[in-house]
């Protein structure tokens, strides 16, 4: 396990919850392109996807907006259009890419419904956090009491000017989260390019984390 998944410990209540944060590979060439960019990571990422128990990874294909899409063994088995995604179906696999931006996992410890969702500047501003709770009250009847969200490593003052760690810890508390079950990571991508990607520091000339989270049957 990579260093900054230990971060993800609040996360596994049980064997059932499979979460991880995968960093930088080292050796991989990075590119303007993002598609080219996870090509080179698939093979990687894929890995990573199987160490956790899994053949297939149900990915959101972000759009920097507040899009939802709720996952079952009937969705697309592609790139999904929306910046969060959110199930209770195991053997399920969700997965976000970032290299910045803020990837916020969910659990719902109770009814052991999850949400995984990417945060930055724009998601921030449209307040993923607080309609991806609600989505997951409506489709699920998760009570925000009953959640623990966990932030991923993202880019911070000063090398960003927004502070979009605490606007999301914020509009979490918001929404329900009680401040035992809000655990920020602390870990800062633009800081340390031997470990993280970093798009801004990078000048876009990067790869991309990919944030994994679902529920194993075993």
């Amino acid at each position: 396990m990579q260093e900054a998944s230990l971060f993800l410990a609040p996360l596994r209540i049980s064997s059932e919850v499979r979460a991880a944060f995968i960093e930088r590979i080292p050796g991989t060439p990075t590119s303007t392109d993002k598609n080219v960019a996870l090509t080179s990571l698939q093979p990687a990422h894929l890995k990573a996807s199987q160490d956790l128990g899994f053949s297939h990874t149900y990915h959101a294909e972000q759009v920097h907006a507040d899009s939802i899409s709720l996952i079952t063994s009937h969705s697309p088995r592609n790139s999904i259009g929306a910046d969060a995604l959110i199930t209770t179906e195991k053997n399920l696999l969700l997965g976000i890419h970032v290299a910045d931006c803020g990837a916020l996992y969910l659990l719902d410890r109770r009814r052991k419904a999850l949400g995984l969702l990417h945060s930055g500047k724009k998601g921030s501003e449209k307040n993923i956090t607080a309609k991806t709770i609600t989505a997951m009250t409506t489709h699920f009847g998760t009570k925000p009491s009953d959640l623990t969200a966990v932030l991923a490593p993202c880019i911070r003052p000063p090398y960003y000017e927004v502070d979009f760690a605490q606007t999301i810890r914020s509009q979490a508390l918001s929404a329900g989260i009680l401040p035992e079950h809000y655990h920020d990571c602390g870990l800062c991508t633009a800081s340390d390019l031997t470990r993280f990607y970093s798009y801004r520091i990078e000048k876009g000339n990067t790869g991309r984390h990919l944030a994994l989270l679902g529920l194993h049957s075993s």
